[in-house]
């Protein structure tokens, strides 16, 4: 279940990373912190990003996306400068990539088994909300 999120809450992620999430991501998060998105390849579920707000806020998103992207540091082949905005269930994920400090605006889907990557959405407002 998405509820919004606080920039405080966000700033401590971005912390975390050592790099700034792309405008259009956290808009969307400090709205709906979690949810759903469609692609033409899949359905997909967003990870929020961590809140400490509370208990029950802290509950609702121990998968958020600093927990998730070190669990995809297990695979093989998930790049070092990649953070995971969401899963499809089956172990592929869209990823943002860093570079220069920053995330980029367009969401790549990672792919588990092979470790390919392919560009999905110039930015993240051009994916579909569930």
């Amino acid at each position: 279940m998405p509820f919004s999120l606080s920039n405080e809450q966000l700033a401590l992620t971005e912390q975390a990373l050592n790099a700034t999430l792309p405008y259009e991501y956290r808009a969307a998060m400090k709205a709906d912190n979690g949810g759903e998105v469609s692609t033409d390849e899949d359905d997909w579920e967003l990870y929020p990003i961590k809140d400490t707000t509370d208990r029950k806020r802290l509950s609702r998103t121990c998968n958020h996306i600093l927990n998730e992207t070190q669990s995809c540091r297990g695979y093989r082949h998930f790049p070092q400068d990649a953070v995971a905005i969401a899963g499809n269930g089956v172990g592929d994920q869209l990823i943002l990539l860093k570079a220069s400090g920053e995330f980029q605006n367009t969401v790549f889907l990672w792919f588990h088994e092979t470790g390919d990557i392919q560009a999905l959405a110039t930015s993240f407002d051009k994916l579909v909300k569930l």
